[in-house]
């Protein structure tokens, strides 16, 4: 049987192309709003991180409706580090609609998204998108789609995807960017068209594959999929089963079903074929499962979840000013706390060290497990985190793999030497290279680890105006030693609080972190040293009152302006003997032994 009453599509794009804008358009012009209704920009963007950095961190499911068929929109994260999202979410999915910016064109996401897509072999609708911007150059970037699409080895089919325009901020869209029309309804006529409605047996035992997962205290884990065959009713008694058998199948019953309508979850009695339901009652339901009913167990294949690139310690604080921040300090709770993101997050990993204070936390990128450490901050967490280091793997030869990156750089054409010199510096492969306009686009292949700490110095060395965009390409074998970081450390020398006096001596050793006023204890990074060894400095010190004169009658002592340190920033930062101490209030950067002496006896053991 086909349903016509409804269609189900992905949203797919790199980040910044405009999926969630254009999302929320397709949602006005679909009926999930009220006339008069009030609404948030990127509605869909619900968190409040996602709000701030204006990216997508989860896909999340809406519905609009056009001429009387019910079309399921998931909208999906750009960044590489959630792709394990991406990948999940088009299993529910007939079709996409592949977003690409007028002016910056396909980059390594739109390839990385589309790819998955195509491999699944899923129509394509291909929108180009902000054709009002000064600098758009939509034809250009319709070959570029093109010329990607054959590059991915696309069947004929989707050679013949359509081609539209449209301005996602406007809410139009039409068959040539010079003439866009008053609406969206170009782009809703040719989902309508070009996207196969769901198709199954609706007569057949229930089957449903769970694609996503949500978590709620009040009901526990909410499962997120689509109905493959039959109809599923509430109260109704079901296997769950896995079809890579990493579980024994065992009995659940469905407590309740919604339907997503707009951006509300609607209860409902039952969900047939083809429809995107969410359901809950089952306690350990998790992605990848099936759920059957009970007269015919047969688990549906289902993609394995790429495994993590990247690791790091998350410790107890043990600093001198542990507990007076934070609302849960204990390892305990900082456990409970990690092994619960581990219910909705399936590309991350947990595990237990030989120290019962300290976790090991992998995830798919240091994008992943920041945006972890900011959301258990803003929660009231007190930890520590160590540096990220990337996860080695080994071949059947017994050869040590590393990931690589492939690495976007778009930059105007003086600053090409010095990227080219970091790059050689940090093991970049050279792949390709072509000029834009005044610009050059490079594209590299480059170890993870060498981009660790790069963000800040390329857009230093490229005055702000450099772009660049990193995915996660595969394994090569290991590329040898690369210096990880080319500056020292300026160290508290006492605890106490930061004077200006003190920060004024400790300014001219290199740039600082605090200002005055702030309370320090010993071991604690209080700066930056040009030089590659790491100084200890007083930021403590007051001035003497002699005989002489007053301890204020000098002239004004004038602090150069400190650099604030963003997470990112310092997780970059941290070298190998350090910590990032993380508390609802500040982020302190710190060595992991704080004494001085025993830290230089260490060093000297060391040499």
């Amino acid at each position: 049987m086909i349903r016509e009453d409804l269609r189900n599509i992905a949203i797919i794009a790199h980040v910044d192309h405009g999926k969630t804008t254009l999302v929320d358009e397709m949602l006005k012009q679909g009926g999930a709003f009220r006339e008069n209704q009030a609404v948030a920009d990127r509605v869909m963007d619900s968190g409040d991180l996602e709000r701030e950095r204006g990216i997508t961190i989860l896909a999340k499911n809406t519905s609009a409706v056009w001429n009387g068929v019910k079309i399921n929109i998931v909208d999906t994260p750009g960044h590489a580090d959630f792709g394990g999202e991406v990948e999940r979410v088009l299993k529910m999915v007939n079709g996409v609609v592949l977003l690409v910016d007028a002016a910056e064109g396909p980059m390594p996401q739109t390839r990385f998204v589309l790819q998955k897509a195509l491999e699944l072999g899923h129509r394509v609708i291909v929108v180009v998108n902000k054709v009002d911007k000064p600098d758009a150059r939509p034809y250009e970037v319709v070959d570029e789609c093109l010329e990607l699409l054959l590059d991915l080895d696309a069947s004929e089919e989707q050679l013949d995807s359509p081609i539209i325009f449209c301005s996602g901020r406007n809410g139009t869209a039409g068959v040539s960017p010079d003439n866009l029309g008053s609406d969206l309804s170009v782009l809703f006529e040719k989902i309508l068209e070009q996207i196969p409605a769901p198709e199954g047996d609706i007569e057949g035992p229930a089957q449903v594959l769970v694609s996503s997962i949500d978590y709620n205290d009040f009901v526990g884990r909410i499962a997120i999929g689509r109905v493959e065959r039959g109809v599923l009713r509430q109260n109704q008694d079901v296997m769950v089963c896995d079809w890579h058998n990493s579980i024994q199948p065992y009995r659940g019953k469905i407590t309740a079903i919604y339907q997503i309508e707009g951006l509300k979850r609607v209860p409902c009695e039952e969900a047939k074929m083809g429809d995107i339901i969410c359901f809950s009652g089952i306690t350990d339901i998790t992605i990848g499962n099936t759920i059957c009913d009970l007269a015919d167990v047969s688990p549906l294949p289902f993609v394995k979840i790429s495994e993590p690139t990247v690791e790091m310690t998350f410790s107890v604080n043990n600093s001198p000013f542990a507990g007076r921040e934070g609302k849960f300090v204990t390892s305990r709770q900082l456990r409970d706390r990690l092994f619960k993101e581990l219910l909705k997050d399936v590309s991350l990993r947990v595990e237990e060290t030989d120290s019962s204070d300290s976790f090991r936390v992998c995830g798919r990128g240091e994008m992943h497990l920041s945006i972890l450490i900011e959301t258990m901050r803003r929660e009231g967490f007190e930890f520590q985190v160590s540096t990220p280091h990337v996860l080695f793997q080994t071949d059947e030869n017994g050869t040590k793999l590393e990931p690589i990156e492939r690495l976007l750089v778009d930059v105007p054409e003086e600053y090409m030497g010095s990227v080219m010199e970091k790059m050689g510096a940090r093991k970049g492969e050279l792949v390709h290279m072509a000029p834009s306009g005044s610009r050059m686009r490079i594209e590299f292949l480059v170890p993870s680890r060498g981009l660790f700490g790069y963000k800040s110095e390329f857009l230093t060395d490229t005055r702000g105006e450099g772009i660049m965009n990193a995915v996660f390409d595969g394994y090569q074998p290991y590329k040898g030693e690369i210096d990880r970081r080319t500056v020292g450390s300026l160290i508290a020398f006492e605890t106490g609080e930061s004077i200006t006096y003190g920060l004024y001596n400790a300014q001219e050793r290199g740039t600082l972190f605090i200002g005055p006023g702030v309370p320090v204890y010993e071991g604690m990074i209080v700066g930056c040293s040009p030089k590659s060894e790491d100084l200890a400095v007083n930021v403590c010190k007051k001035k003497h009152v002699s005989n002489m004169r007053a301890s204020g009658s000098d002239e004004a002592l004038r602090l150069v302006p400190y650099r604030r340190m963003s997470l990112e920033e310092c997780l970059e930062f941290l070298g190998e003997d350090e910590l990032l101490e993380v508390t609802p209030k500040n982020l302190r950067l710190r060595k992991r032994i704080l004494n001085n002496s025993d830290r230089m006896k260490n060093i000297f053991k060391g040499k």
